[in-house]
């Protein structure tokens, strides 16, 4: 830890409750010892810390920084005491590099112990020791022992050993700076939810400092993209849900940080969570306005405000965005009800045009060897209505980018009443007629099978007979070859006769 490394106690040799007297000696030895480029080493230089870097620049600005009793005592924090014989014991097995022994002699002085004006020293010096561990755990005891010689009665004494006298403590504003310190240093290795984690057990002021450090960035980068959104929205509503996408994308790491540190029921969480999820939801609603009810529209409207609910915490919040999901899921289903509506008043309007025509042929008198020619009422019932009509409302009504609001429709009752329907209608279409709206009959086309059913289904039955035919003479041919076929042929010119006399008697 840099604090710890390069601290200007390490760079002039001593440790942190030196006299005055030893701090000035040991500032015209060092002078020396530049002057004529001595190297400058010293008993305290620890090298499980790593190397220090002496320089004339270094070493002046290390004086520098101790100069003020305040820095003396923030700088301290991050180094050791030797104030009893524990301290004492534990500095000789470090100088001579076994830092592990150095470390079990503190901990037995303060595991479990209450931190007195006898052993304040020692939770100094192990909580350092901690702080220079790559251990987690050891990082958050280092930081615990740190924080609670700090609001201890104790604190005053270690001031005072390390600073003037005079020196007067305030304990919430030494917190602070010892956390502004070290804040620094934890980010480029931890997550802000793991530093939160860091300082769980450090008590409440601690804790609400460290919070209220971690979440200034994310609440600030969530307010500048909110602004920059809303302005983007108001400019360009037509494209408002690429706007909320984004906004969602852009926030999602800061938001659950935020919730990770503060907790899902902190009002300063909850507070930044809906105003977040007020301007997707506001990006949904706009986009669906300004766009129109096409199926996509519908879908990515729905997609925003499912974004914006799922961030959202605030019942008044979280009921207006279902409240605008269930309006627009209500105005997906007007999609399908409109077109079982129409449908359904076409299929009335042929029902009631078949009984009024049978009807009027049945009251009908005939004369002596008179029939009725069924053929001919039967094409009169299918052209009462306007087929080609009816395609164009259903076309206007489902237009191929609305066939998602049918497809996605969660109304089982709707979806079979939608298919029995259609299945009437194209019954009484042409080959012509049903290919365009064949894209409504998507469940019979979803696949190349069903596909090639549907398209054979809808060929007129002359066609078939047509196709079978030609089948037919095909196989004749292979067989028997071309007198089979003069044969048939004759036999057809003979049975077409009869045909045409039978026609022209029904006429």
């Amino acid at each position: 830890m840099k604090f710890i490394n390069s601290n200007p106690y390490r760079t002039i040799g001593l440790l942190s409750n030196m006299s005055e007297k030893d701090l000035q000696k040991q500032k015209s030895k060092i002078s020396r010892y530049v002057s004529i480029g001595k190297k400058i080493e010293s008993e305290f230089d620890f090298p499980f810390l790593g190397e220090v870097i002496r320089t004339e620049k270094t070493i002046n600005q290390a004086f520098s920084e101790i100069e003020q009793n305040q820095d003396r005592v923030n700088h301290s924090l991050y180094w050791f005491l030797n104030l009893n014989s524990f301290d004492d014991t534990a500095i000789k097995y470090i100088l001579n590099g076994d830092k592990d022994k150095a470390e079990e002699v503190w901990e037995k002085v303060t595991s479990g112990k209450e931190l007195t004006s006898k052993n304040y020293s020692c939770f100094n010096n192990l909580g350092t020791i901690y702080l220079c561990s790559d251990l987690v755990q050891d990082l958050k005891t280092g930081l615990e022992i740190k924080v609670k010689l700090i609001e201890s009665s104790c604190f005053v004494d270690f001031v005072h050993n390390v600073a003037d006298q005079t020196v007067s403590v305030d304990t919430k504003v030494q917190i602070e700076k010892f956390i502004n310190q070290i804040y620094s240093e934890l980010q480029l290795n931890f997550s802000s939810a793991d530093i939160s984690k860091l300082f769980q057990d450090c008590g409440d002021s601690a804790l609400n400092i460290i919070k209220s450090k971690l979440i200034e960035d994310p609440i600030h980068r969530i307010e500048d993209q909110i602004k920059n959104t809303k302005n983007n929205r108001k400019s360009n509503q037509i494209v408002a849900n690429t706007f909320g996408v984004s906004l969602f994308e852009n926030c999602k790491n800061e938001i659950e940080t935020l919730k990770n540190i503060l907790g899902d029921v902190d009002l300063k969480y909850r507070m930044i969570a809906d105003n977040l999820a007020k301007e997707i939801m506001q990006c949904g609603i706009d986009y669906y306005i300004k766009s129109s009810d096409s199926g996509d529209s519908i879908e990515n409207a729905i997609k925003i405000l499912n974004l914006a609910k799922s961030i959202a915490t605030g019942t008044q919040t979280l009921e207006k965005i279902s409240s605008n999901i269930d309006a627009i899921l209500e105005a997906k289903d007007k999609v399908i009800l409109s077109a079982i509506e129409f449908m359904k008043s076409v299929k009335k309007a042929y029902e009631e045009n078949k009984g009024r025509i049978t009807a009027e042929v049945y009251s009908m008198t005939l004369g002596n060897n008179q029939t009725i020619n069924w053929s001919k009422v039967n094409r009169v019932i299918e052209n009462s209505i306007d087929w080609n009509k009816v395609i164009e409302i259903l076309i206007k009504i489902i237009p191929p980018e609305n066939l998602i609001i049918i497809k996605s429709s969660q109304d089982a009752n709707a979806i079979e009443e939608y298919k029995a329907n259609l299945d009437f209608i194209v019954s009484k279409l042409s080959y012509l007629q049903v290919n365009k709206i064949k894209y409504l009959n998507y469940w019979k086309t979803e696949d190349t099978f069903s596909n090639i059913k549907f398209i054979f289904k809808s060929i007129p039955t002359w066609s078939k007979w047509f196709l079978a035919l030609a089948i037919l003479l095909l196989i004749i041919w292979l067989i028997w070859g071309v007198d089979g076929l003069v044969t048939v042929f004759e036999i057809a010119g003979v049975l077409g006769i009869f045909f045409i006399i039978g026609w022209v008697q029904n006429r």
